[in-house]
């Protein structure tokens, strides 16, 4: 349980909040790249921690991130013209670069030194791993891009997705380190990630709902290890890493792509999810495309033109009772990122954590939260936050069966890093 102050501190992420000052601090996935495919294109609105901003590709192909409203009569830079290096407002023709400084002002006289004046809001950006990154904090401060597997291997051993999620973005982070969710929430529907029929995880996941919690402090966030019950001799463990700020990596079910997420506040009360699949060693198949594509699995099916789910808070997720009665799903609802989706939406803009009665289960989540607000104070105080350092991302989450008696971190060891051999392949 936090106390009502806390939970504030935790999920209020605009510019003048505490925990919006540190998460500011990090580079943040913004859109994807295929949103800006090509010089000159359309920008696109998109919104971070409460800010309302414009992205465009430039002539030259520079990314620019600016806020999305002129500073002359504050209309939407969203209709402006894209073009000859910068985007010019629809209204009177002021038109900005990527810096966000002011290139032309066709509405002035021709000797005013006006423009020289004027300025607005933007902030760095880079593409990586088929993704365009902001920056938000202070420039002085910015670090390196973070280095996670999934952005350094071949386009065609990485499928991306990303999606509007109407809640705080820590309800969806919760969600994404809580291991013992999987044996009921998602009982029915482990299949859509493309487990391997070989694979016996779904059989384990079912034998012991009740997993027992050991987690770990690191330099980048948390280990999280989920323990069942195997067989007389050996655990079945669970492995998942939280990486600061909002990165979870899913521990791998046998024989599918690996997997992970990244919450990203909108602003208070919406998140963008982002997911990512990837295979270390091989392309993607055909079928496991097709997979990722039906929604069954952690990505999203959603409403053409958007970022909105076809199923969705409106339409009760278009719960199935029928399929629910079966246990083709335990909510009735289609996919694994659906059910969680609905789960968490369901608890409304923000949780109330003060009012909450937690459990033995919930030790990860009782962790991330110390480990986020712990961070908020490292920020006030100066002190180098966690996980800044591109090297400390290049981890691994794990699922492995280690004899009873065996330290996880120990007997996971070689599954969970990322060698500088694995490093050099991708």
């Amino acid at each position: 349980m936090l106390s009502s102050n806390e939970n504030d501190v935790l999920t209020r992420t605009g510019p003048d909040s505490p925990m919006g000052k540190m998460l500011r601090q990090y580079w943040i996935p913004a859109l994807l790249a295929e949103e800006l495919p090509e010089p000159d294109c359309p920008p696109v609105r998109v919104k971070l921690l409460g800010e309302e901003l414009i992205a465009f590709r430039d002539t030259n192909g520079k990314l620019g991130i600016v806020d999305e409203y002129c500073p002359h009569r504050k209309v939407s830079l969203f209709y402006g013209r894209n073009e000859e290096c910068g985007l010019r407002c629809a209204y009177h023709g002021w038109k900005f670069d990527t810096q966000g400084n002011c290139i032309d002002l066709p509405s002035e006289p021709t000797e005013s030194k006006f423009k020289n004046k004027v300025k607005i809001k933007s902030y760095s950006c880079e593409e990586r791993g088929g993704v365009i990154w902001a920056y938000m904090g202070p420039p002085d401060s910015k670090p390196e891009l973070p280095e996670q597997e999934w952005m350094l291997v071949s386009d065609s051993q990485r499928y991306l997705s990303k999606k509007v999620q109407e809640c705080n973005y820590f309800q969806g982070l919760e969600g994404g380190i809580d291991s013992s969710h999987v044996s009921i929430l998602h009982s029915g529907s482990v299949g859509g990630l493309g487990v391997s029929k070989k694979s016996n995880s779904t059989t384990l996941l079912a034998k012991d709902t009740a997993p027992r919690f050991e987690v770990a402090d690191t330099d980048y966030g948390l280990l999280i290890g989920a323990r069942r019950n195997a067989d007389q001799d050996n655990f079945y463990w669970r492995i998942t890493q939280f990486l600061m700020p909002w990165y979870t990596m899913i521990p791998p079910f046998g024989g599918a792509p690996r997997g992970g997420h990244a919450w990203v506040p909108i602003d208070d009360e919406n998140c963008w999810v982002w997911s990512w699949s990837w295979t270390p060693d091989r392309d993607l198949t055909e079928e496991e495309i097709k997979q990722m594509q039906s929604g069954a699995g952690i990505h999203p099916s959603l409403i053409p033109g958007t970022f909105r789910t076809k199923a969705n808070k409106e339409n009760d997720f278009l719960i199935d009772r029928e399929m629910q009665k079966r246990g083709d799903s335990f909510a009735g609802i289609f996919g694994v990122g659906m059910e969680d989706h609905a789960v968490q939406v369901s608890a409304g803009a923000i949780v109330d954590r003060s009012q909450e009665k937690l459990g033995t289960s919930d030790t990860a989540i009782i962790k991330a939260r110390q480990c986020l607000l712990k961070a908020v104070k490292m920020q006030e105080k100066g002190e180098k936050l966690p996980a800044l350092d591109p090297s400390s991302h290049r981890i691994r989450s794990a699922s492995v069966l280690l004899p009873k008696g065996m330290p996880f971190q120990e007997g996971a060891k070689a599954a969970l890093e990322l060698t500088e051999k694995d490093f050099a392949a991708v």
